[in-house]
């Protein structure tokens, strides 16, 4: 686990670490996952999640492989390193931290297993979920999916952006950041509707410019958080 780390989980600098957040395997990559994620991070990537699943995935010692070389990249220029779902490999790289949707492992047990320094991150498709997510030591929500999305196999409906309004109005003060369908055409919708940032695979990983992609929807949070006030 890097040093920055405990610094991190401070709920003003994750809101600001989560502001364009990519979610990347081997399996999303049109080009060679290494370079995809150096020109993200070169076009304002703030946080990135290995999520090595689906049809094509790595596994055994070439998904341990990648991790390993991406989590080096992340370490590199100070970006938080996130693992999804599997908490013995994330311990295994010490990574930053773990995020775990409502199917995979218990987010209180996920807690417990990681401490109190690495980050927590949770996925919510409603407010009640949200709410079992922050009693379980969540430190940011991934909420959604908010738009139509085909990157994730068992995601269910869009939810809208009406999910995120109800949210704030009930005096969730998490760190939310928005997932599902996203990209720099709506993503400035999403944070103005109280989103602290947005979530990607495919707007950066299937661009034909993947520095570009991150830049462009790094300016479109940042026209939300303005247009939020």
């Amino acid at each position: 686990m890097s040093a920055a780390a405990v610094a991190w989980r401070q709920e003003e600098t994750l809101r600001r670490l989560l502001q364009v957040y990519l979610i990347m395997g081997s399996n999303n990559c049109l080009k060679e996952p290494v370079a995809v994620l150096e020109a993200a991070i070169a076009g304002g990537v703030t946080m990135f999640q290995y999520r090595e699943k689906g049809t094509g995935a790595l596994t055994g010692d070439d998904r341990l492989a990648l991790a390993s070389q991406l989590r080096g990249l992340c370490r590199k220029h100070g970006v938080p390193f996130i693992v999804n779902d599997d908490v013995d490999l994330a311990l295994a790289l010490d990574a930053d931290g773990v995020h775990v949707g409502q199917e995979d492992e218990m987010a209180a047990e996920v807690r417990r297993r990681i401490g109190e320094d690495r980050i927590l991150g949770v996925s919510a498709y409603d407010l009640a979920e949200a709410e079992a997510a922050i009693r379980s030591g969540a430190d940011y929500i991934g909420v959604g999916p908010l738009f139509s999305t085909t990157t994730k196999e068992d995601a269910k409906a869009a939810s809208g952006l009406a999910v995120l309004e109800e949210m704030r109005e009930h005096g969730l003060h998490i760190p939310i950041v928005g997932i599902g369908g996203i990209t720099s055409d709506n993503a400035s919708g999403v944070v103005r509707e109280g989103a602290d940032g947005v979530s990607v695979i495919t707007a950066i990983t299937h661009a034909a410019d993947e520095r570009a992609a991150a830049e462009a929807l790094r300016l479109a949070v940042t026209q939300g958080l303005v247009e939020r006030g």
